[in-house]
């Protein structure tokens, strides 16, 4: 009589395992490559690094508390600048998330283009669209507002987008079986599954874009960051670094708010 072995089947190909083992080796290599290159690089700046903070942290401290009253408007046109933004950009994300998934946009080129263009417009940096439209309209908080909106809808977009590509098809499928409109579609069957993940992510994109305000100031997109810059510019480093705390503090407080917020929708 002739013994059976049970052999149990490999999961992979021995090809892909062949090709899974030569991608991770090229990786590795290429990382440590890097790390090496990296390190020598950051020794040097280091060494000169320590040297100077002592100096330039004694330059900063103690910061200068008497100006916190007069920030409280610069911070608050900061926040103001982002709920405009993220408000206009989720109003605007709606139709082009929607067009931008697979298993909603019925035309194929339709869903390709707005591809194309959500990845165009996360291609520029909110730095370089805050420049640009302050060399159009002025320094003021309106650049920052538009640079921010387009920031915002390339981000808001493709995660909505991703979210829609993800919901469970069998209720759409039904209200369109039973003979109902695209309009009710997503209405009834959509927009409940949906709903939360999207509140949910225009509350985490509003974090980024306060974040993102300050940095726009700093090119004259208006908002604290406006006045952060001027500080520094004039080497007042104690107001500089009240202002720092200030929005620091201001930070923590939104992103503590905000998660409690999406913790409560999900």
């Amino acid at each position: 009589m002739t013994k059976e072995t049970n052999k149990t089947p490999s999961m992979y190909p021995k090809k892909t395992k062949m090709q899974v083992t030569i991608i991770f080796f090229v990786i590795l290599v290429f990382y440590l490559f890097s790390m090496y290159s990296t390190q020598k690089e950051m020794v040097g700046g280091f060494g000169g690094a320590l040297g100077n903070m002592y100096t330039v942290i004694e330059k900063f401290f103690p910061p200068n508390l008497a100006v916190l009253s007069s920030i409280w408007d610069p911070m608050i046109e900061t926040i103001h600048m982002a709920i405009i933004a993220t408000t206009i950009a989720a109003i605007i994300t709606i139709p082009l998330a929607l067009l931008s998934a697979r298993n909603v946009s019925t035309l194929k080129a339709v869903y390709y283009i707005n591809r194309t263009f959500l990845n165009l417009l996360r291609t520029i940096p909110d730095l370089v669209l805050a420049v640009i439209f302050v060399g159009l309209f002025g320094i003021g908080v309106f650049p920052g507002i538009l640079a921010l909106i387009i920031f915002s809808l390339g981000i808001l977009a493709k995660l909505i987008s991703e979210t829609i590509e993800s919901v469970d098809m069998n209720p759409l499928e039904a209200i369109r079986a039973s003979g109902g409109s695209p309009i009710q579609v997503i209405w009834y069957a959509l927009v409940p599954q949906v709903l939360p993940q999207f509140a949910s992510l225009v509350l985490y994109v509003f974090e980024i874009n306060i974040r993102a305000s300050v940095v726009l100031g700093y090119v004259g997109a208006g908002g604290i960051g406006l006045v952060l810059n001027q500080q520094l510019g004039f080497y007042n480093y104690p107001n500089a670094m009240t202002i720092i705390l200030f929005i620091f503090v201001v930070v923590i407080v939104i992103e503590f708010i905000s998660s409690k917020l999406r913790e409560a929708l999900l």
